[in-house]
Parts: C-alpha cells; structure tokens; sequence
C-alpha cells in the first residue's frame, strides 16, 4: 500500500508476522481467559485491525485515523473517539470522524463530570489496563439516574460506552472509546478488544517517540476537534473558526475541492455541502473522489487528518 493512505483493513504481511507483532511475548499466559472467549473468526479480525493500524506507521494523524475508522469494524460502535485527557486540569481532547456529531458545548458538560465519570476513575484512578465498560463501574439502571448520564450521554443519544487505554501516566490518559446506544458492549467484545489493546499500546509509544512526547499528541488532538466543533455566528462563521482557510492553500487542490474539503473537516454532509455552495450531493462526492486520489487517501477521514497534518509539520 502506498505510504500514508488510511486503510480500511490493508492486510499485506503474513498472518504469522502479524501474530508475533501483535500479541505480547507471554502469548500462552493470553490465550487463556481471554482468547478462550473468542471464535476463529474474530481472531481473524482483529489481525486485519493489526495490520491496518501497523500500516499507519508512527504518523499521529494517521494513527488516530486508522482507529477511530478501524474498531468500529471491530466492535460495533455508532461514536468512535480517541480521548485524551489531561489529568491535572480535568479536561479531554477529542480525536473522532467527521460529523461524529459531539458539539463543543457536549463537550463542555463532559469536562464537568469528568473526575466523577466511571471510565476516568477506572483507568485513571484506579490504574486499569483493560478495556472497561461503564457498566463494569456501574449498572446501567443506576448510572441513568446520574447526573453525568442526564446532561452528557443522553443528549448525544448514547447509553453505553467502553474504553480501551494506550497510555496512562500521573498527567495523561489516553483512550480509544467506543459509544453506541440501547446494546451494552459484550464479554467477548471486551475480549476482542483486549487481544488488541497491547498492540495499540506499543503503536501508540511509537507515535509519542516520533512526536517527542504526549504533548505532541494533544496538540493534534486539539487541531482535530474541528470534527464536531459548532458554534454561534452562522457557517462561514463556524468554518472560519474550526479551521483556516490558509491550511488548505498548502493542498493540490482547485478552490472548489478545498472548499468543499473545509466544510467536510467543519463536520457537515455531503447534502449539506451541496446545499451552501448551491450544487447536488452527487457533484460534492466527485469532488471528494478527485480530493481522494491527490492527496493518496481513501476515506473522508484521512482527507482531514492529511489536510490538518500540513498544520502540524
């Protein structure tokens, strides 16, 4: 696969190379309870799930990428984030795709109970390495009564979530989380997700090592909460804000692909491009195709992490 496309489980290497790359050295010790627990045909998923995060080498932007696009293939997932928390001051940043559809005043009532919320203390507090479900903390039919529920998970339309963590230190936490609603997540899909947890872990190390340090990441994680940014002052307003025009100048495209690429990055439909610049969906999504192949990616997702990756170098 050319360098830097975003796969959508890119399976190159062998499975016994991938094997030996994904899974920790005390393997035997793995393959008990929770390999036990899986059927042959997750296992082959989550080896195609290796591959396509291997494939996003130590590039931050395509890292985060490859995740939030890859689990939710995985495990299925209607919000899929990466989440990156800064202990000291009670606050996250927010990598997910675009339209993920959490607004920055969503965030906001996050960020109020975020030293109270079940997954943080877990992984957190209490030094947990394993994926984690809410309802691991806290039964459901108590946590809907919480306050955290009423005000952040009802209005964004999601009653469960699990966290799978890359890295925890006394100032970060860093999380990929997967969201969706009515369905708790599985025994065996918090297996799924610890087969590849280590493997995550280890990629993300190397991210940080290329990127000299958290920090780095959080600076990307900052640049990347456009994707469910909104606001006040109308949609010019709005994308003027989320991400400047300057970025896109760097990018071989004509001025109507980066215009629709800025709206894409401000979180809106291919509808609702059409709409704003007064042409069919049909003509936004040639215009996505033709964005695609110049800037070597394959998804709408990789297209706004490589426009934001211009900004970071």
């Amino acid at each position: 696969m050319p360098k830097g496309i975003c796969p959508s489980f890119y399976f190159a290497a062998g499975a016994g190379a991938i094997r030996s790359f994904a899974y920790p050295a005390n393997e035997a010790a793995l393959a008990g309870t929770t390999m036990g627990a899986l059927r042959k045909v997750d296992l082959q998923a989550a080896l195609r799930f290796v591959g396509a995060i291997a494939d996003a080498g130590t590039d931050a932007a395509l890292f985060a990428c490859a995740g939030v696009e890859a689990l939710p293939r995985l495990v299925a997932s209607e919000i899929t984030t990466l989440s990156v928390c800064d202990l000291a001051s009670g606050r996250r940043h927010v990598v997910g795709s675009p339209g993920s559809g959490i607004s920055a005043a969503d965030r906001a009532c996050f960020d109020r109970h975020f030293r109270e919320h079940p997954l943080v203390r877990y992984h957190a507090g209490e030094g947990g390495r394993d994926a984690h479900r809410i309802s691991d903390s806290q039964p459901f039919a108590r946590f809907r009564h919480t306050a955290l529920y009423s005000e952040y998970y009802r209005r964004i339309g999601i009653d469960h979530a699990v966290a799978l963590p890359v890295q925890v230190d006394a100032q970060t936490l860093v999380s990929f989380v997967l969201n969706r609603t009515a369905r708790d997540f599985s025994d065996r899909e918090c297996a799924l997700l610890d087969v590849v947890g280590e493997h995550l872990a280890r990629q993300y190390r190397r991210v940080r090592a290329a990127h000299r340090g958290a920090s780095d990441m959080q600076t990307l994680a900052r640049l990347l909460e456009h994707s469910c940014a909104s606001g006040d002052g109308g949609a010019e307003a709005e994308a003027a804000r989320v991400i400047p025009l300057a970025i896109f100048a760097a990018l071989p495209l004509t001025a109507r692909e980066r215009e629709v690429l800025r709206w894409l990055a401000a979180g809106k439909t291919d509808r609702d491009i059409a709409a704003l610049l007064g042409c069919s969906h049909r003509t936004v999504q040639k215009h996505l195709e033709r964005s695609y192949a110049k800037l070597g990616v394959e998804t709408r997702t990789a297209a706004v992490m490589r426009a934001l990756r211009v900004t970071v170098q």
